[in-house]
C-alpha cells in the first residue's frame, strides 16, 4: 500500500496524490537547513516519499515538511546522488548519509554506499548499516569483510558484538574460479566433454576443484564471460574453424546449482566483452561474421529482455572493459600506440571518452578496477612484446601514473586479472599469484597453484554454498 503501482511490462506510475507534481517545488527542512527540491524527484526516488503522497496525509498537501531525526549533510549527500552526483565521502559523511538511506528508504544512495565499501570504511559501514537496518548495505559490506577476513578478523574481533560477528563468519568468502576455452560438443565426444570444466581455487588446500561442466551446448571460445549477482552468464562464442557463432546464452545458478538458457542478443555476436552492474548485462562491441561492431545491447535480468544501448565511438572487438564504483569502463584502442577510456553512463545512454593513454607500440588488453583506480595491463613495446607492463588511472585525480617492476607475460599471467577486497588475483598454468594492492602498487603476497588448461582463460569470482565445496 506504500508503494506505486506497476503495469504489466513493469513500468512504475506515480501514486493518485502525486499527479501534478512535475514542476512543484518542496522545501525540506532539516534541523536549520532548509531545501528546495522537485517533488517529483523525491517521490520517485524515495520511498519515504512516495508513500507520504499516497496517503493522502495533510503532509502531502503542504509545501514545507520538517524531517526529524534526521541531519542535513545526509539529507545534501542523498540529493546529490539522486542528481547524479557521485559524491566522495569521509567517516562522518558515511554515518549521516547511512542514516538518511535507511530514513527515506533511499535506493540509489544504498547503491552509492554499496559502491563506495572499501578496507578503510567497511568496518564502519557495517556496523552503522547494523545500527539502522539497511540490510542491503549491510550484507553487502559483510561479505566484502569476510573476503577479506585474514586482514580484518583481529580488528573484527576486538570491535563488533558476537552476533555482527557471527553473520560475517556465516558467510563463505568469495572463490577464485576459472574456466578455459571450449568449443560445442556432441554428446558422443565424452573425451571433449570431459574437460568442459569450471573450476574453483581451493585456498586452503592450493588446488584446483571442479565446480561444474559445462552445458554440451555452451562454447567459451571468444565468448562474453562474466558474473552479476553471483550467476555466472555465457553470451555468444564461436564454434568450428569457419567461426560459426553460437546462439545460445547460458546462465550458471551458484544456489541452485543449475544451468538455464537466457534470450540471445537480436544481433549475434562473438569476441565481445560482457560486463554486468545493476541486474544488466551489457554485450560491449564483438565481431559477426568476419566484420568488428561498435554496437551494444543490455540484457535485464529481471524481464529477460535484450535492447540496443548507445554505439560504442568505434568498432570494438575483444576490449578490455571492467567496472569500477558501480560504473562501466571500456578500453577502445587506436593501433598501435593509443589506448582510450571511455566510460558508459546509463541515465543519459552515451559513452563518454575519460582520458587518453599513448604508449609507443602498445596498447591495453586487460582492465581492472579497485577503489576509484583502473589498472591497464598492456603489452611491452614490439621488441619486447611479451613483457606486461601496467599503468593506472585515478578517477578521483584525472592523473596517470606507471606501476613500478615489470610483470613477465610470456605465459598470459596478466592478461586476465580479478580483483577481491584489496587483492588481485592473476592466473597462468604455471601459478596463481596473488597481489596485494598497496597505493598504487602491487605486491605478490602468495602464489598458488597454476590453472591446468591451455589457451585463453576466463577468470572471475563466485561466492559458493559450503554443499558445493568438495572436501
Amino acid at each position: 500500500a506504500l508503494f506505486s503501482s506497476c503495469d504489466a511490462a513493469g513500468e512504475r506510475h506515480l501514486p493518485c496524490c502525486a499527479s501534478g507534481l512535475v514542476s512543484a517545488k518542496l522545501t525540506i527542512v532539516v534541523g536549520d537547513t532548509l531545501f528546495s527540491e522537485e517533488k517529483m524527484l523525491l517521490v520517485q526516488s524515495c520511498d519515504y516519499f512516495r508513500a507520504l503522497y499516497r496517503s493522502g496525509m495533510k503532509e502531502c498537501r503542504q509545501e514545507k515538511i520538517h524531517l526529524k531525526s534526521l541531519r542535513a549533510r545526509g539529507f545534501l549527500i542523498a540529493l546529490a546522488v539522486l542528481r547524479g552526483e557521485l559524491p566522495v565521502l569521509d567517516g562522518d559523511d558515511i554515518v549521516e548519509a547511512i542514516e538518511c538511506a535507511a530514513f527515506l528508504q533511499v535506493a540509489l544512495l544504498t547503491k552509492h554506499l554499496i559502491n563506495a565499501i572499501d578496507s578503510d570504511n567497511c568496518l564502519l559501514m557495517y556496523h552503522t548499516a547494523a545500527t539502522f537496518g539497511l540490510m542491503d548495505l549491510y550484507h553487502a559490506v559483510a561479505l566484502f569483510i569476510r573476503n577479506m577476513y585474514t586482514d580484518l578478523e583481529a580488528e573484527v574481533r576486538k570491535t563488533f558484538p558476537s552476533e555482527l560477528i557471527s553473520y560475517v563468519e556465516s558467510l563463505t568468502p568469495s572463490a577464485f574460479v576459472a574456466v578455459g576455452a571450449h568449443v560445442t560438443c556432441s554428446v558422443d565426444e565424452t573425451v571433449h566433454a570431459a574437460s568442459r570444466t569450471i573450476c574453483y581455487l581451493d585456498e586452503a588446500g592450493n588446488n584446483w576443484k571442479v565446480l561444474t561442466d559445462l552445458p554440451l551446448e555452451a562454447s567459451t571460445s571468444m565468448a562474453g564471460v562474466t558474473v552479476l549477482d553471483n550467476k555466472l552468464y555465457i553470451v555468444g562464442g564461436v564454434h568450428g574453424l569457419p567461426k560459426q557463432v553460437v546462439d545460445s546464452c547460458f546462465c550458471y545458478s551458484v544456489e541452485n546449482n543449475s544451468w538455464s538458457r537466457i534470450s540471445s542478443p537480436s544481433q549475434l555476436r562473438y569476441n565481445l566483452s560482457l560486463v554486468g552492474v545493476d541486474g544488466r548485462l551489457y554485450a560491449i562491441g564483438g565481431e559477426y561474421d568476419g566484420r568488428v561492431m561498435s554496437s551494444v545491447e543490455t540484457y535485464d535480468v529481471t524481464s529477460g529482455r535484450w535492447e540496443f544501448a548507445a554505439h560504442l565511438p568505434r568498432p570494438a572487438a575483444g576490449a578490455a572493459c571492467t567496472k569500477a564504483m558501480g560504473r562501466i569502463f571500456v578500453c577502445l584502442w587506436r593501433p598501435m600506440e593509443t589506448t582510450e577510456i571511455f566510460e558508459y553512463v546509463p541515465r543519459k545512454d552515451e559513452w563518454q571518452l575519460v582520458s587518453t593513454l599513448i604508449r609507443k607500440q602498445s596498447y591495453g588488453h586487460c582492465m581492472v578496477g579497485h577503489r576509484d583506480s583502473l589498472y591497464v595491463m598492456r603489452n611491452g613495446p614490439s621488441d619486447d612484446f611479451l613483457r606486461c607492463l601496467m599503468d593506472c588511472y585515478n578517477l578521483s585525480s584525472g592523473q596517470w601514473s606507471s606501476l613500478p617492476g615489470h610483470f613477465a607475460n610470456s605465459k598470459g599471467s596478466l592478461f586476465t586479472a580479478v580483483v577481491r577486497g584489496d587483492s588481485v588475483f592473476t592466473l597462468n598454468r604455471s601459478m596463481t599469484l596473488e597481489y596485494n594492492i598497496e597505493g598504487k602498487n602491487w605486491k605478490p603476497r602468495r602464489q598458488m597453484k597454476g590453472f591446468p588448461r591451455s589457451g585463453s582463460v576466463w577468470t572471475f569470482l563466485l561466492q559458493l554454498p559450503e554443499s558445493l565445496m568438495l572436501p
